[in-house]
């Protein structure tokens, strides 16, 4: 999968807040997402989070 800063994961499970959607702030072998409902942040695995997400939202350039 093609990730990069800024993008947005849409996930196919949500957040316990309700939303689904999530920013990314830092790529590598971990994602760091910031939940745009709440504003949480937390660390995925890279693999953990490419098999989570259902869609990409590209960053608007």
């Amino acid at each position: 999968m093609d990730i990069a800063v800024g993008d947005i994961l849409v996930m196919k499970k949500n957040h316990p807040c309700g939303e689904n959607r999530f920013l990314v702030l830092r790529v590598g072998m971990d994602f760091k997402l910031k939940c745009l409902g709440c504003g949480r942040e937390m660390m995925l695995t890279r693999q953990k989070a490419e098999k989570a997400a259902r869609k990409v939202e590209k960053k608007s350039e």
